[in-house]
């Protein structure tokens, strides 16, 4: 078995898939997983892009029939998390909108990074190796700061923390460790970016939302496939089997490598 095949087999992704089949699986997994736990819902933070829209809608989609279904109220949180201003940010209200969320908060993290930032470079400074450096880079700071804000509202609201990383993003883990990485619940695992996109469609999410690239929104002009190097159309046809440029299968299979500690349990002895 090549690398190509372990890797699809291990993210369980399908070279096609039927979207009403998959929208209707993943709310049923939602559902059993809130019945499971004992909890109130889900938590979800809404960024403005694509693949937090599509989880929005699952979300919404699985508590509204739970409501319906057990006569008690269930709730999906949506979540905005704005570092200072965020420019695309009427995008994460228009989602909620289309997804008609009841409920949401806005959650604006610039001051605890910022601080945060600071203490980090005073400690560099204490240490004659590392007088150098500039100041520490905010970008997963920010990921994980907002988990932090996440995990607090869940905690006192008993919902369940939803991920949206999907198998695009752990092929090449593209995602930060115990940042947005660090979840309860991960309802699009086993899709590729291109399936998501085929998701966000169906279920109606904005176009606005649909047509921009992806970012992780961690610093300034940042977008995924720049930073990478790897399309998000090569990376879906690795994920499906097909035939990419053997340059960008290397690419992409040192990158996978390179990341397995993000996938993989805490070691210990």
């Amino acid at each position: 078995m090549s690398l190509q095949q372990e890797i699809i087999k291990r993210f369980n992704v399908q070279t096609q898939i039927e979207p009403d089949a998959e929208v209707r699986k993943r709310v049923d997994f939602l559902k059993q997983y809130v019945l499971n736990t004992g909890t109130k819902g889900l938590l979800i933070a809404i960024s403005g892009g694509i693949d937090s829209a599509v989880a929005t809608g699952l979300c919404k989609q699985a508590t509204d029939e739970l409501t319906a279904e057990t006569g008690k109220e269930y709730m999906t949180l949506g979540v905005f998390q704005p570092y200072g201003t965020q420019a695309d940010i009427s995008d994460s209200y228009a989602t909620a909108q289309a997804f008609n969320l009841k409920h949401t908060v806005e959650t604006n993290i610039a001051k605890a990074v910022d601080e945060a930032a600071q203490e980090v470079e005073a400690a560099l400074k204490q240490l004659p190796e590392a007088r150098s450096l500039s100041v520490p880079n905010k970008g997963n700071m920010k990921a994980r700061t907002r988990m932090v804000v996440q995990y607090a509202l869940a905690f006192d609201l008993n919902l369940l923390v939803v991920g949206t990383d999907h198998a695009s993003e752990a092929l090449t883990g593209f995602y930060t460790k115990w940042g947005d990485g660090a979840v309860d619940i991960t309802p699009l695992s086993s899709l590729n970016k291109r399936q998501v996109r085929q998701l966000a469609k169906h279920i109606g999410v904005p176009a606005s939302v649909i047509d921009k690239a992806p970012t992780a929104g961690l610093w300034e002009g940042q977008t995924d496939e720049k930073e990478l190097g790897i399309t998000y159309e090569h990376n879906s046809d690795y994920l499906e089997g097909k035939n990419i440029p053997d340059d960008v299968r290397e690419k992409i299979e040192r990158q996978y490598q390179k990341t397995e500690h993000k996938r993989s349990p805490i070691p210990g002895i």
